[in-house]
């Protein structure tokens, strides 16, 4: 396999908005998105941080970092996946994510994931 292949973590997110714990009148619109997060490359590799950059429709932007995801730091051989479901708040209906995991494959190399940017929107806001 080609050493840019060796690596390749894919990451595919579905968001999803909450209203129960959403309060419109104050500004704020809950939303969760579950992650898979799959190891497409051919060396065991574990996932140790995370970047979020998350943008609402003001353009007002939030940068979370951390180690992990929920709790967990996976360690994804070849062709396994881990699934997590999280969440965050914003002021307005609308806004996006994006970012990247880091990881570490077994034999020690650091590379990047990238988290696609995936759009969070309350139903019917948008066409």
């Amino acid at each position: 396999m080609a050493e840019e292949k060796k690596y390749l973590v894919e990451v595919h997110p579905v968001p999803q908005f909450i209203p129960d714990q959403s309060d419109a009148d104050n500004d704020r619109y809950v939303f969760a998105y579950t992650i898979t997060i799959k190891n497409i490359g051919s060396v065991p590799a574990q996932l140790v941080s995370r970047h979020w950059i998350i943008t609402d429709a003001n353009s007002a932007v939030q940068e979370v970092r951390g180690l992990g995801v929920v709790g967990h730091q996976p360690l994804l051989k070849p062709g396994e996946s881990f699934e997590y479901t999280s969440g965050c708040a914003l002021t307005t209906p609308v806004g996006t994510m994006k970012g990247t995991y880091q990881m570490v494959a077994e034999d020690g190399t650091q590379f990047a994931a990238t988290i696609p940017e995936f759009t969070l929107a309350i139903p019917r806001v948008l066409h």
